[in-house]
């Protein structure tokens, strides 16, 4: 069996640089897919039974990048390591320790930066430069002492990372720092230590050590600006693996120990007291309470359990005290599967990302080509000195530094797919993000998704000198002992009534009937027209108030005392009193809503009509459902299924998009491409939104991103943009696509 992983990658700093670790990655025995994010430094591989971690730990070195593996893991296959991963293992980010390094390099390097600006900029100006007591050889010897230390600490990251290149026989944009602050410092250098080289006078010439610090440390406060804002965008991370306690309770050799929970193992005992998070998913052994299952449901009443009763990890014990079994740990419990399914789904592809990635690879060695051109033709066209020549040579360099292209895609989909997790929507992949954009056609399940998917009385209709309260009483008491769907939906209401319910003398189901009770001596029927036929109950005749319910698909419980009919019950599945919102928005943004139901037509076309559906497919079964499916994608529509994913999962298999509803323990969260933790309707037209705001990002940032180079490029090439200038335009340019991928997380729900 295949196991995914997601693992932190260090040194990317590119697009270039994306496709390298893949390349890298797919070559090793054993990986059957890779994908790597620049946004979240991660790599989400796919590997078989026989992959070797440390061999791909390895492959990923020799490429000149470092990957990060599971702390759990040690030595050997992949089944070796499986499982037992904590869920801050699952969810790690490298970025806040890239922001500490970066910060403490840009310190550094702007403490002597700033030096170096002033011993440059203040003897050009006449009044200071007729009592700068420094000549220009001390002012240069100095500059070089002050920039020398700048490029061999806070810029070595940029010449180690193209020296790994270089033995590689690539380039990325390390290398056009390198070498365009290289060519900087060098010349600088020679002018100053050795001018006869050159064939220069001493103090006789310009250099430009101000240039080389200054891209430098623009460049670092760049990536430091950028580190922080893809720390913010893996907020939504954070916040899920903060719903689990950090140490559990749990009984060990007959003692009561307070543990880590990534300690916590299978069949451990915990003890849970009021007012405390559970710490993993369990089975309640003893005591009984209310829990707050609100992050998992959506759901704000808190759910009665007691022993036998499952629990998820991360939910909120609300009044009694608990003693729960683990029965899943750290990576394995359903917090576990969001985490990873939301951190897989950051780090994603997006098929637009695919041509990105295409332009990246070839666009370094372009770059480098065009610069060496632009020298050449400066210095030999008789236009420019080597001075001026080598500095257009440089900005070519700067400017055009991939970073923006890499980041454009990545980090709109990392803060989409975050948005998305922190209203409860969970997005498989960046694909199905982008898929859902295009959707224009919605097909509904109804029971479960338009309606509350649990039998509700909805009539109550008492016939000769019964009284309402009297027909109740009866007919609960007569369920009291009943486990079917429809009694309990009868208890429900009875107790909803503040009704008065005694448990019967005796009590006998009869399957697929109903049940006989005796209650103070009086037999008591409640069922269907068979079981009143069975006891020879004469049935009322029809009027109009019963012919209503069956119209409206509503399931008749006739109620008999002695053998005398007293009354009727209506139960049926009712509205979600959100599916109206819903559907009313999913109108708005011009996607037509159809209602696909094995009920029949007149019960189907009742509740359509409730929540404003117009086309109604009724009579089908489970089997049938993906043939409409696929019949509405031969019209041309592109088509998104809403179901359990139980029973509908041929249809949402066939669906361009599947939308599960549910409280996400289902195995839907693992197939479909778009969970609802929520049972709220309204989360589909949400998710269209979504996906529409996510994909404009994408467009504003890759128009950004090409904009710098399609701008700044020309521009450095004709001599009209300065080295420093472009480091702050490059800069800028990254700094400003993650900038505006955050703004999603200003995205309002409409409904």
């Amino acid at each position: 069996m295949n196991r995914k992983l997601s693992l932190p990658v260090e040194g990317m700093t590119c697009a270039s640089c994306v496709l390298r670790v893949e390349n890298a990655l797919k070559d090793v025995p054993g990986v059957q897919a890779a994908t790597v994010n620049l946004a979240s430094s991660k790599a989400n591989v796919e590997l078989g039974e026989d992959a070797d971690l440390d061999a791909i730990r390895d492959a990923v070195g020799r490429a000149g990048y470092a990957l990060e593996l599971p702390s759990s893991a040690s030595t050997g296959t992949v089944d070796e390591r499986a499982g037992g991963e904590a869920l801050e293992d699952v969810a790690g980010s490298p970025h806040a320790e890239e922001f500490r390094r970066l910060r403490r390099d840009l310190i550094a390097a702007a403490a002597l930066t700033l030096p170096v600006m002033l011993l440059s900029m203040l003897p050009m100006i006449p009044s200071v430069a007729a009592a700068w007591p420094l000549s220009t050889p001390d002012t240069n010897r100095l500059l070089f002492l002050l920039t020398t230390p700048v490029l061999l600490y806070p810029g070595r990251r940029f010449f180690s990372a193209a020296w790994t290149m270089l033995r590689h026989r690539t380039a990325d944009m390390n290398t056009l720092v390198a070498v365009g602050t290289g060519a900087a410092w060098l010349y600088s250098t020679a002018a100053v230590l050795f001018p006869h080289w050159l064939g220069l006078q001493e103090g006789h010439t310009e250099v430009y050590f101000d240039t080389s610090a200054t891209i430098i440390t623009l460049i670092l406060l760049g990536r430091m600006l950028e580190a922080r804002a893809k720390n913010r965008a893996t907020d939504a991370i954070r916040k899920l693996v903060g719903l689990q306690p950090r140490t559990a309770r749990v009984r060990r050799d007959g003692e009561e120990l307070e543990i880590p929970t990534r300690d916590v193992r299978e069949g451990d005992v915990m003890l849970i007291r009021p007012g405390e998070r559970v710490p993993v998913d369990g089975t309640i052994t003893g005591g009984s309470s209310s829990v707050d299952e609100s992050m998992i449901s959506g759901e704000p009443l808190p759910v009665a359990k007691g022993e036998g009763d499952a629990l998820v990890g991360g939910t909120v014990n609300q009044e009694g005290s608990l003693v729960i079994e683990a029965t899943a740990v750290g990576a394995d419990t359903v917090l576990g599967h969001i985490v990873r399914m939301v951190d897989e789904a950051q780090g994603s592809k997006a098929p637009v990302q695919r041509l990105v990635d295409k332009i990246a690879a070839v666009f370094v060695p372009a770059v480098v080509a065009l610069a060496i051109l632009t020298f050449l033709i400066w210095y030999f066209g008789g236009q420019a000195s080597f001075t001026a020549s080598m500095l257009h040579f440089i900005a070519v360099l700067i400017i055009a530094c991939p970073c923006a292209l890499g980041l454009a895609t990545p980090a709109a989909i990392m803060v989409g797919v975050g948005v998305g997790a922190d209203r409860g929507i969970l997005i498989k992949d960046a694909e199905s993000l982008e898929r859902a954009r295009s959707v224009d056609a919605v097909i509904l399940d109804k029971t479960g998704t338009v309606t509350e998917g649990r039998p509700t009385v909805t009539d109550v209709l008492p016939l000769g000198d019964c009284t309402r309260e009297r027909l109740l009483e009866l007919a609960a008491a007569a369920e009291y002992p009943s486990e079917h769907p429809l009694g309990e939906a009868v208890l429900r209401f009875a107790r909803g009534e503040e009704c008065e319910i005694r448990e019967p003398e005796s009590f006998q189901y009869e399957p697929g009937a109903g049940v006989t009770a005796f209650i103070d001596g009086d037999a008591v029927q409640v069922g269907n027209e068979a079981l009143m036929a069975s006891y020879a109950v004469k049935l009322t005749e029809e009027d109009e108030r019963v012919s209503k319910m069956v119209r409206r698909g509503s399931t008749l419980l006739y109620v008999a005392l002695n053998g005398r009919l007293i009354g009727l019950l209506a139960v049926s599945d009712t509205v979600r009193e959100t599916s109206v919102r819903a559907i009313e928005e999913l109108h708005r943004q011009g996607i037509d809503v159809i209602m696909l139901t094995g009920d029949t037509e007149d019960a189907a076309r009742e509740i359509a009509g409730r929540v404003g559906i117009d086309r109604v497919i009724a009579g089908v079964r489970p089997d049938q459902k993906a043939a409409e499916v696929r019949r509405l994608q031969e019209e041309g529509r592109r088509v998104a299924m809403v179901g359990d994913g139980i029973n509908d999962a041929p249809a949402l298999a066939q669906a361009d998009v599947s939308i599960a509803m549910g409280s996400g323990t289902d195995i839907a969260m693992e197939t479909a491409d778009i969970t609802l933790m929520k049972s709220d309707l309204r989360g589909v037209p949400e998710a269209m939104r979504l996906s529409g705001a996510t994909l404009r990002k994408i467009r504003q940032n890759l128009f950004w991103a090409f904009i710098y180079n399609v701008i700044g490029i020309p521009l450095a090439a004709v001599g009209m943009l300065s080295p420093m200038f472009a480091a702050a335009a490059m800069a800028f340019s990254s700094v400003s696509v993650v900038s505006n991928s955050l703004l999603l997380r200003r995205f309002r729900s409409a409904a």
